[in-house]
C-alpha cells in the first residue's frame, strides 16, 4: 500500500511539473497561489496517507527470521542506517548550499570582472569561499561515519 501511495504522489509531482511547463509555454494566465496549494493540498494528502499506513499498517517488505538474524549477526542496526542518513543528509545539504552560493557569487564576480578586470583575485577568492561550504559538509560526512 505504501509503494502505492508513494508512486501516486511521485505521479502528482511529475504530472505538476509537465502541467506547469506547458501552461507557461502556452502563456496560460490564471492564480499561481490557487496552483500552487492545489498541488501542495493533493501531495500532502497523499504522502500524509503513506506515513500513516507505514505507521499502522505494518511491513511491506516482511523479512523472515534467517535475513533478520544474518543483519543482526553482521551488526547492521538502526543506528547505522541513522549513520549513513545524516552522512548523505549533511554532505547533500551542504551541496545544494554550495551550488546556491557559487551561481550567485559567480554570476556577480562576472559582472564585476567585467567591468574592472583588475580585480580577479578578489573575486576568485569569494568564489573560493562559497565552494568551501561543500567540504565543511563533507568533512561532517566523515565524522559522522568514522568517529
Amino acid at each position: 500500500m505504501q509503494i502505492i501511495l508513494i508512486l501516486l504522489a511521485a505521479s502528482i509531482a511529475v504530472g505538476t511539473i509537465i502541467y506547469g511547463y506547458k501552461a507557461m509555454k502556452n502563456g496560460k494566465k490564471g492564480s499561481i497561489k490557487k496552483a500552487i496549494l492545489t498541488t501542495v493540498s493533493a501531495f500532502g494528502l497523499v504522502m500524509v496517507g503513506a506515513i500513516i499506513s507505514t505507521i499502522f499498517g505494518g511491513n511491506v517488505f516482511a523479512e523472515t527470521e534467517a535475513v533478520a538474524s544474518e543483519a543482526v549477526a553482521a551488526g547492521s542496526s538502526l543506528g547505522d542506517g541513522l549513520k549513513y542518513f545524516s552522512a548523505a543528509l549533511s554532505t547533500g545539504i551542504a551541496t545544494i548550499g554550495t551550488g546556491l552560493a557559487v551561481g550567485s557569487v559567480g554570476s556577480s564576480a562576472v559582472g564585476a570582472i567585467s567591468e574592472d578586470s583588475s580585480i580577479l583575485g578578489k573575486t576568485l577568492i569569494f568564489v573560493g569561499m562559497a565552494e568551501g561550504i561543500a567540504i565543511y559538509g563533507m568533512i561532517i560526512s566523515i565524522l559522522i561515519l568514522f568517529v
